[in-house]
């Protein structure tokens, strides 16, 4: 009898040293990758829920450790920066941002991790007329990262304006200067947000084979009276808007044909030189200042006179970069499923099929104080995607 009982205390010892080893092992992983993993179930229950278009619970997932909370390694390593190349082809194909903001902090942060690469090289254009809370909270994110930098000079960015132009220039010029030999620039703005990886963004952009992606086409009827008209920018306390004088303009320099396009464009590094020491360019420009919305008609009139770097001079509205939703007022819901500004949706859960779908490389609008969801559903696909197509062993220490 005595034998059994002391195999039986035997068993029961060993089993307990046993579980207390496991536990603790448990125990011992970074609470954070454990967190992690809670978090992905949790937000790709919520992501399926929406896409089937089903009531869920609303997911206000926030980065870790907010900027300036922690020193910079710890802020980079809790909220899963990249901070090595993914793969020789994103390696050997840096790209230049330039990010025009004025609002909306934590959009903008989120925009800025999904984007981020340490091979690329981000100038960040802040308007001159955002607030001070605002502009510290975008100094202090960007003093963590070496190839990320605020513009070196900031405009009142008036909307339709000459100055939004600027803004776009100002960084351009900044960018020319940086030691990172970057292939092609990109511009966004502080509500936009990826819809593929930066080895797809890559890989979309070669496709264009050295050209310049600026989508546009002649004026239809509705912008003739953008460049027929002088405009001027108004600032006041109300706030800003573009004044239309009635006074007919003289016509487009060395007898350009204007064309009108998207704002939002992909330029070789040869064509944005190009744009600051070509003759044709300058007196654009020059002329464009008075006009309305001029960074809708700049980029794609310098893009279609043959023998310009990259130039594209029978380009139509392909490789559009950006997703758009207009407000129809034909759609019961007005074909928005957030709210809509300036006849523009804003997105919300019910969009993101249709988001997922798009062919574009980024969408706008999106406001993550709305609809946080529609970001994050979007960032997690963005993480698996970039996990897929890795060429490297991911270390959780560095990555997501």
């Amino acid at each position: 009898m005595n034998f059994w009982k002391y195999w039986f205390f035997a068993f029961m010892g060993v089993s307990v040293v046993i579980f207390v080893i496991l536990y603790s092992g448990q125990l011992s992983k970074p609470k954070s990758h454990r967190d992690s993993s809670i978090e992905r179930d949790l937000g790709i229950h919520a992501c399926k829920d929406a896409l089937d278009e089903k009531s869920t619970f609303l997911w206000e997932k926030t980065l870790t450790s907010p900027v300036g909370s922690v020193p910079c390694k710890d802020y980079l390593i809790q909220n899963r920066y990249i901070t090595r190349p993914l793969s020789k082809e994103e390696a050997e194909f840096p790209l230049a941002y330039v990010m025009v903001i004025h609002k909306d902090f934590n959009t903008f942060e989120r925009l800025f991790r999904a984007i981020y690469m340490p091979q690329n090289v981000y100038c960040v254009h802040v308007d001159e007329k955002a607030t001070i809370h605002f502009k510290k909270s975008v100094w202090q994110l960007l003093s963590c990262f070496k190839n990320a930098f605020l513009a070196s000079k900031m405009e009142p960015v008036v909307y339709a304006g000459i100055s939004r132009l600027q803004a776009d220039l100002n960084c351009l010029q900044d960018l020319l200067a940086s030691e990172v030999p970057w292939k092609y620039s990109i511009n966004t703005c502080g509500q936009d947000f990826p819809l593929k990886t930066n080895r797809e963004i890559i890989q979309h952009l070669k496709g264009f084979k050295g050209k310049n992606i600026t989508p546009g086409v002649l004026p239809p009827d509705h912008a003739v009276k953008r460049t027929r008209y002088v405009y001027r920018e108004c600032l006041g306390r109300g706030g800003s808007f573009m004044k239309n004088t009635g006074i007919l303009k003289t016509s487009p320099p060395h007898q350009l044909t204007i064309y009108f396009g998207t704002a939002y464009v992909a330029l070789t590094r040869e064509f944005v030189k190009f744009v600051f020491q070509d003759r044709r360019a300058i007196d654009l420009l020059q002329w464009s200042k008075d006009t309305y919305s001029p960074d809708e008609h700049f980029w794609v009139t310098l893009n279609r006179i043959p023998g310009v770097p990259g130039s594209m001079p029978n380009a139509s509205w392909a490789g559009d970069l950006r997703a758009v939703k207009w407000f129809d007022m034909k759609d019961k819901h007005g074909g928005c499923h957030g709210h809509y500004v300036h006849d523009i949706c804003i997105y919300g859960n019910g969009d993101l099929k249709w988001l997922i779908n798009s062919s574009s490389l980024f969408a706008n609008k999106f406001e993550l104080t709305a609809y946080p969801l529609t970001v994050e559903c979007l960032e997690l696909r963005l993480r698996e995607r970039t996990l897929n197509q890795s060429e490297i062993a991911i270390q959780p220490s560095w990555y997501f």
